[in-house]
């Protein structure tokens, strides 16, 4: 058996495991192992292009906010990807050239995600909201040698030095090439690239929601094969059809607008939004037979506060990621849909780490349990013992597949990350007697109050379950008596106003459901801090709080000792 047959066929193999035993996690972590690769490797040829022959059903739909549908099978996406790859090796793009994609859900962007694998090249995945600066932090330390863009940012790469070749999709662009000009190359299958599991594939800049962007780099086999985890966390089956809420150019986005949905020979479903309307999207999931809906917390927030009384349409299985998920959002779908929300963990750093998966109970709170093939353990930050509470890691004994090679150019954070013999990704939760792991925070976000340790993720569970809410961050504020107090930073829900009743009102909903050690004592009203990729900036809140000291000022501020009312 060659090395191209034998991968296809063990790749196979640990999907089908995981399909059959979709059902039952305890089945599927005893029976499921990373298959064996063999020498080469390379998933768009061994895998997409093989599901792909003589395959009529929709890969890939597309709807833009005017209704416009863009629909491509299977073949169709396999024979334009390799004509998309021959005409990029014309254009001097080959194997281990990096290639920054910078591109809305647009159809050329699934084109070029191909194209690119199937060159040997190397992704560089970019969200178009970045800005210059961040586009040459972005080219230099990532090293691009070929940008693909849409016409319509190519000026923000005017400025942005380097050798590079220059793309356009979309209106012709003058000094650029036209990406249109692809469809003139000879069609034709491309010859394997020869890329070997642990060759590089893709360089992904993490969002920075406590410093600097990392550089994350993963191999022919980290993303493609260990998304295996991803596929069975959302309980994606052949025939599906799956809608993310994601933007293109995060971790996220090739989680579960890539790879998981193809993983599973489902068709990946787009609803290409300018602005979200969460009418619109439930419109949408009904009338497209959307099985499967993955969005992170905020979306559900939205969701939740908006009508649900249509019902789900035909979702099977709803999933949340990006931020840990509050109950009270979890119940609220259960109430009117019937359906279970499950949420999970992972990291840009890796695929789906830990998750509720289908058909396993849910425990409130909790985010499930380590999926198949995950080594997952919670280390004591203080003994590096592992235990039953500590931050969630991977036990490096035998280095998980799913696990990124590195921070490229940053040994240091290397050396941090992986100290004592385990993969840290620094986020504390605990664990119960079933195995089932509840999220307390990151450590960095985690902080004391009168000697009590707070996790901002419990206090803000509580203030989302109030109507007034739509989103909240807890940070620690400075106090003369007790050193620090839980302060809340709040979003409001449409039709609530920022005054002394809506803040009297929140300050008594968190009194009367939290124990006095956790009580949030102040609040402010403010649009949350937010990285590009849309998470919550606690980092940032802090800071201002530190900045702003103990003052005693109530401009903009709201504490529970201006309603004695409802101290008593």
């Amino acid at each position: 058996m060659s090395d191209v047959t034998m991968a296809t066929h063990n790749f196979r193999a640990a999907r089908d495991t995981l399909l059959d035993l979709r059902e039952s996690h305890r089945d599927a972590t005893r029976a499921f192992h990373w298959p064996e690769l063999g020498a080469r490797f390379n998933w768009a040829v061994d895998w997409f292009d093989v599901i792909a022959e003589n395959n009529d059903r929709p890969a890939l739909i597309i709807v833009e906010q005017d209704g416009t549908r863009t629909s491509r099978t299977f073949a169709e996406m396999s024979e334009r990807s390799d004509q998309v790859a021959h005409w990029m090796a014309a254009q001097g793009i080959g194997r281990g050239d990096g290639v920054l994609l910078m591109l809305g859900n647009q159809l050329e962007l699934w084109e070029s995600m191909l194209a690119v694998m199937k060159l040997g090249a190397v992704i560089m995945p970019t969200t178009p909201a970045l800005g210059p600066a961040d586009l040459t932090d972005r080219v230099e330390r990532g090293g691009a040698q070929h940008v693909v863009v849409a016409a319509h940012d190519a000026n923000k790469f005017d400025d942005v030095p380097g050798d590079y070749t220059r793309i356009a999709v979309g209106e012709p662009v003058a000094g650029w090439l036209d990406f249109a000009d692809s469809h003139n190359a000879l069609p034709g299958a491309r010859e394997h690239p020869g890329t070997a599991p642990d060759d590089r594939l893709l360089l992904y800049f993490t969002s920075g929601t406590t410093s600097k962007p990392k550089l994350v780099e993963h191999t022919q086999a980290s993303y493609p094969v260990g998304h295996l985890s991803t596929m069975y966390w959302l309980g994606l089956r052949p025939g599906d059809v799956h809608l993310n809420i994601s933007s293109p150019g995060w971790a996220k986005h090739a989680w579960s607008c890539f790879f998981a949905p193809w993983i599973a020979e489902a068709t990946i479903f787009v609803h290409n939004y300018g602005r979200f309307d969460p009418e619109a999207l439930l419109t949408q999931i009904r009338s497209n037979e959307v099985s499967t809906f993955c969005a992170p917390p905020t979306v559900w927030r939205m969701l939740i506060k908006a009508d649900l009384s249509g019902g789900p349409g035909g979702l099977r299985e709803v999933i949340a990621a990006g931020e840990p998920l509050n109950p009270e959002v979890v119940e609220q779908v259960r109430s009117v849909w019937g359906l279970t929300l499950r949420d999970g963990f992972g990291q840009t750093e890796t695929t789906a780490q830990i998750g509720n998966t289908p058909g396993s109970k849910v425990k409130p709170g909790s985010m499930g349990r380590p999926l198949p093939g995950v080594p997952v353990v919670l280390v004591d930050p203080v003994s590096g013992e592992p235990g039953d509470e500590g931050e969630i890691c991977l036990d490096l004994s035998s280095r998980p597949l799913p696990l990124m090679t590195g921070y490229q150019g940053d040994p240091e954070r290397d050396a941090e990350a992986t100290a004592g013999g385990y993969y840290h990704t620094g986020d504390l939760a605990s664990r119960d007697e079933d195995g089932y792991i509840t999220y307390v925070g990151r450590a960095d976000d985690v902080f004391k109050a009168s000697d009590y340790k707070v996790s901002p993720f419990e206090l803000e569970s509580v203030l989302v379950e109030h109507p007034a809410v739509l989103e909240a961050a807890v940070v620690p504020a400075p106090d003369e008596l007790r050193m620090a107090v839980p302060k809340a930073y709040v979003s409001l829900a449409p039709g609530y106003e920022a005054t002394a009743d809506t803040a009297r009102e929140i300050l008594r909903h968190a009194r009367e459901h939290l124990a006095p050690f956790l009580r949030v004592r102040r609040l402010e009203f403010a649009e949350l801090p937010k990285t590009i990729s849309g998470k919550i900036r606690r980092v940032e809140l802090r800071e201002r709080e530190r900045e702003q000291g103990t003052r005693t000022d109530q401009q903009t501020e709201w504490r529970d000792e201006q309603f004695p009312e409802i101290r008593t």
